[in-house]
């Protein structure tokens, strides 16, 4: 009788206790469970739960977090006498498929005075929510392609590693769970590696540092790490995470090999060369053969502009360039004329490009000199003028010839004559036939200064100043020579 009262009480103490509590009798009768232990298997009354040990079993379906299912139910091992705790299991009902928990088991046998069992208890904790939670981490983990670890503070050993760090280091996976910090070492010749390790065993933030990973085939990697404290289940731990530096690394080596090979080629090229920003084309600098060419050195135009330099004789040459450049992003054999750090003029052909040069856009500007070209050009189509002055004493395939070295490059014919009145065309068809003002006057009837006035105009709209560069124009554009008279 005193076995029953003391039951009872015992039941009354437990009935309101946020664990659930199974209790069970030597010969695996289900005597008593809680209303939180039959909330935690989705049961009204424990004649659903199972009136037996047996009964349970074929209600409901455990798994152990290992993925084993169990040889005996924790309650079957409740009944053996077997202490436990912390056994963690997955339970599910068949005839229901949507109802599945998460319990956290522990035994509780207490004996007489005899020593033998006299009250067989599981303690049931609902843990689902916790492990829906690590799941999720653990998936989120998982897919995350930054490589990461998970170090246990305690005792410094890895516990968790995804597939990215073992995808950017090669180590295995089973090389890396349950090493220590030091053997599989994720802070590897760290740039500041007393603080981080520091850090480590306070369980505080590791800050962002450089880092070089030894490798399992005897290479290294450049990283970045960090760690972040972070807590598994009740454990403290920290999530170490890095950023591969390896490709950003090869980028920078090629960029400066590049750089370097452009600035070889800067120098030594024998063109006078000028580097700019594009923003407000100030100098950064220029190579040997611009101060051999124009006398200026880095002191006197690196730093200024283009226009601070005083390079440009023409400022009009020069606002043209600038505006095909901007407007084209490069300029190819602009004529222009350049002054020497002496004052002489000297004629150039500027040709330009935007390059880009880390993370900076400049200009590059090379300058041909082209002054005693110019010259030769200029005393040769001197000579042609004197002596095309009078055309009535050549061929007509001379004057060709003549009119092509006077205009190199440019074929008879091939381009559109201005709009020219008729009348202006007859002038310059007579001027072509070598005929003077007078001559054209009695030819077409008109008068000396109404001659001369269709000849001005005619001069306007060829863009022409000389009678000889009218008969060039006449014969590069397909205007018949005929000697005499029309």
């Amino acid at each position: 009788m005193t076995a029953d009262v003391d039951r009872h009480e015992l039941r009354q103490i437990i009935a309101g206790l946020s664990e659930g509590v199974i209790l069970v009798e030597p010969d695996q009768t289900i005597a008593y469970a809680n209303a939180a232990a039959l909330a935690m298997h989705g049961a009204a009354s424990i004649d659903e739960l199972g009136a037996t040990v047996d009964a349970y079993r074929e209600r409901f379906c455990l798994r152990y977090r290992n993925n084993r299912a169990p040889d005996a139910y924790p309650m079957e091992r409740v009944v053996a006498g077997e202490r436990f705790h912390d056994v963690v299991v997955e339970v599910t009902r068949p005839d229901r498929p949507d109802v599945d928990f998460v319990h956290s088991l522990r035994s509780l046998v207490a004996t007489d005075r005899a020593g033998k069992p006299s009250c067989l208890a599981l303690i049931l904790k609902d843990v689902s929510g916790q492990f829906e939670a690590e799941e999720r981490f653990e998936r989120t983990f998982n897919a995350n392609p930054a490589p990461a670890v998970i170090t246990r503070l305690s005792d410094l050993r890895h516990v968790k590693v995804n597939a990215g760090f073992l995808e950017m280091t090669g180590h295995t996976r089973d090389a890396v769970i349950g090493r220590s910090v030091y053997e599989v070492d994720v802070l590897a010749n760290a740039r500041n590696r007393d603080l981080a390790v520091s850090r480590l065993h306070q369980g505080g933030t590791i800050p962002q540092m450089e880092a070089c990973l030894d490798l399992p085939d005897g290479a290294s990697r450049f990283v970045i790490v960090a760690g972040q404290p972070i807590e598994m289940g009740d454990e403290p731990c920290m999530l170490f995470t890095f950023a591969d530096l390896e490709l950003r690394r090869k980028a920078e080596t090629a960029l400066r090999q590049s750089e370097e090979r452009f600035a070889k080629a800067f120098r030594l090229t024998p063109v006078p060369t000028v580097l700019a920003r594009c923003e407000d084309l100030q100098v950064t600098g220029i190579n040997e053969a611009f101060t051999r060419v124009f006398g200026l050195g880095e002191d006197g135009i690196v730093g200024r502009t283009l226009v601070e330099t005083g390079l440009w004789v023409a400022q009009t040459q020069r606002q043209s360039f600038e505006a095909a450049l901007a407007r084209a992003g490069h300029v190819l054999g602009a004529e222009v004329c350049l002054r020497h750090e002496s004052g002489a003029q000297l004629d150039c052909l500027v040709s330009a490009e935007r390059v880009e040069i880390g993370d900076a856009v400049f200009v590059l500007l090379v300058l041909q000199d082209i002054t005693e070209r110019k010259h030769g050009e200029r005393e040769l189509f001197e000579a042609i003028e004197t002596v095309m002055a009078d055309t009535s004493w050549f061929s007509r395939g001379l004057i060709e010839k003549l009119a092509n070295l006077r205009r190199p490059g440019r074929e008879s014919g091939d381009a559109a004559a201005p709009n020219l009145t008729v009348r202006e065309r007859q002038i310059l068809n007579l001027i072509c036939s070598g005929l003077d003002d007078d001559a054209i006057a009695r030819k077409l009837g008109l008068s000396r200064n109404t001659v001369r006035n269709h000849g001005a105009a005619l001069y306007r709209k060829l863009g022409i100043h000389k009678r000889t560069e009218a008969v060039v124009w006449g014969r590069e554009n397909g205007f018949p020579y005929q000697v005499g008279s029309l």
